[in-house]
């Protein structure tokens, strides 16, 4: 194992390493930790094998087909992936896109969208992107999952009830329209069996926190099931909607190549190459925060395409890292990734032992677990707290969340965005202040007097504050054109700047080339790094030299250049009046 993980890190690079490699390097791997590993993925396989079922159920594909993603996607973002304690597989983020391709496309869509998902999240990690997907807005983060959670417990409800109906619509309004036109025709059985498994899963978290409250919940309703059909009951189960779950993987597939079907599924694969780089980074920075460890976000995307072309050749369907199940792996004591991969093999087991048995799961329970995944999706206190915070990120908020449940979850990310970044420059504009000299000369004690001085000599100073960025552009325009008469000396203190823009940068350029026709000397201090790097190419490509512009480490010295600059001047006009001896005070 560790000399095919060597090889595939010298394969990658340092850079995307997998996890497991680091940490079977760096210490003896012994019986001890392999037992901890086994009993963590034994816990966690334990958590999948329902929500596997369920979510695949939910999004419009066979149970196998969710345990296949489990197993296969499960066993290659444990191997390759980048984060200590990761388990991979469907979740609930991708219901609505997956429902939505087999709707429209088959299966041959989703494999096509898969691949493309899976390639774009490798390019992604290579081009070391994962450091970025941390900057996604807060608001978008807590309001997409959101909607996406609203969406799969709609999807529920016919399965949840044992509604008597047919071709159930997908958008959101017209499908609880149909659902409200139809409650009578539910079923008994179904009712029972859901609100059992509602019963059992509040009982079991509250009263036996310990043992895997979904699963005992599957368990007893297809016990229920069984009794039910030994009294001629009939209810929908696992068997007679999908002819129960096989028992064993099926053999790799390639999906036929077609050029205007990956032109038709492009943007739903790049939607889940956004969502499953999204969820895998949340997740493995949730574990990092609860076990100290540090995951590598771009060896991470790489894992996740790598597993997710894997589960595609499988006739698997999209996966990513599961927080709840990742925290679970955790909190069961995983020593290494070689818990995610011993998930796998309990699937696998499972799969070869005991899938007999899973033609009798009723639907109803399975969509017990769904509602209550889609339930937890919906973070109600982060909702409540971006609720009653600021203005902008309450509507950033309710628009990516209504457009994910009214319209279509690419509208809502890209409106999401937009709507983050210019709310974000909004903010940043109005923190550009430029203060005149009367203000800045407090700083070193020059009071009115030096004041008066330097007005009387033609020379101006202001200090500069925040982002000089094109979203400031206007404002830093309009108070420089409203300036004045032209001075002789001009002292832009930048101290307070952090980063300038192409935009800033040519406004001060601007600026500067219109104080030239009048000899004006320009002096910048204090200016930090970045700044100086954007102002010195601006002032190279302009011809901007040394004569018109200089620097300054400090204001002190921006002012004892001015008082040489100026009797310099003096020595040229013995006419001045005042001398520039005042400004050494």
């Amino acid at each position: 194992m560790l000399a095919l993980l060597k090889k595939l890190s010298s394969a990658y690079g340092a850079n995307f390493a997998p996890k497991l490699y680091e940490v079977l390097r760096a210490a003896p791997y012994t019986i001890n930790e392999f037992r901890r590993d086994s009993i963590a993925g034994m816990t966690v396989a334990v958590v999948s094998i329902p929500l596997a079922m369920a979510l695949a159920i939910a999004s419009g594909v066979s149970p196998a087909q969710g345990l296949y993603t489990a197993i296969v996607a499960g066993f290659f973002i444990a191997l390759l992936g980048g984060s200590r304690y990761q388990i991979g597989g469907p979740t609930g983020a991708f219901v609505v896109v997956i429902f939505n391709v087999m709707q429209s496309y088959g299966y041959d869509g989703l494999a096509m969208t898969m691949l493309i998902a899976g390639v774009v999240l490798i390019v992604a990690g290579f081009l070391r992107l994962g450091t970025y997907i941390k900057y996604i807005p807060y608001p978008v983060v807590v309001g997409f999952p959101a909607g996406i959670g609203i969406l799969l417990i709609s999807t529920q409800i016919k399965d949840l009830l044992g509604l008597q109906i047919e071709n159930v619509p997908a958008e959101f309004l017209p499908k609880w329209k149909m659902y409200l036109e139809n409650l009578g025709k539910f079923s008994g059985t179904s009712l029972f069996i859901t609100v059992f498994s509602f019963a059992a899963i509040f009982y079991i978290k509250i009263k036996k926190p310990n043992l895997p409250a979904f699963l005992v919940s599957v368990v007893g309703a297809t016990l229920l099931v069984v009794v039910f059909t030994l009294f001629g009951l009939n209810i929908d189960t696992i068997g007679n909607k999908f002819g129960g779950v096989p028992h064993f993987l099926p053999k790799p597939q390639l999906p036929g190549f077609d050029i205007n079907l990956m032109l038709k599924v492009l943007p739903s694969g790049l939607t889940i190459a956004f969502l499953a780089g999204v969820e895998s980074l949340l997740s493995a920075t949730v574990v990092d925060g609860m076990s100290g460890d540090n995951h590598n976000s771009n060896a991470e995307l790489v894992g996740e395409g790598i597993a997710n072309i894997m589960s595609m050749l499988f006739a698997g369907v999209p996966a990513t890292g599961a927080i709840a199940r990742t925290a679970t792996n955790f909190r069961a004591r995983a020593y290494s990734p070689m818990a995610g991969i011993m998930q796998s093999v309990f699937l696998l087991l499972f799969m070869l032992l005991l899938s007999p048995a899973a033609k009798y799961i009723p639907l109803a329970c399975l969509s017990a677990v769904l509602v209550l995944i889609g339930w937890n999706m919906l973070n109600l206190d982060k909702i409540y707290k971006l609720l009653t915070g600021p203005r902008g990120d309450r509507y950033t908020l309710l628009a990516t969340l209504l457009l994910t449940v009214l319209v279509d979850l690419n509208t809502a990310i890209s409106v999401g965005f937009i709507m983050a970044s210019i709310i974000f420059m909004h903010r940043m504009s109005r923190e550009i202040e430029i203060e005149t000299d009367e203000e800045t000369l407090k700083d070193i004690g020059g009071g009115r007097d030096l004041t008066q001085v330097l007005h009387e000599k033609g020379v101006v100073s202001l200090r500069l504050s925040g982002p000089l960025f094109f979203g400031g552009a206007s404002h830093i325009s309009h108070f420089f054109n409203n300036l004045g008469q032209a001075p002789k000396v001009l002292i832009l203190r930048m101290g307070y700047v952090p980063v300038v823009d192409a935009s800033g940068a040519n406004i001060i350029v601007e600026f500067i080339k219109k104080l030239r026709k009048y000899d004006t000397k320009i002096i910048l201090s204090n200016v930090k790094k970045q700044p100086r790097r954007v102002l010195h190419d601006a002032f190279t490509k302009e011809g901007i030299d040394n004569h018109v512009i200089s620097t300054a480490s400090t204001f002190e010295n921006a002012l004892k250049m001015t008082r040489r600059y100026l009797q310099t001047m003096e020595k040229a006009a013995p006419q001045v009046a005042v001398s520039a001896d005042n400004l050494e005070k």
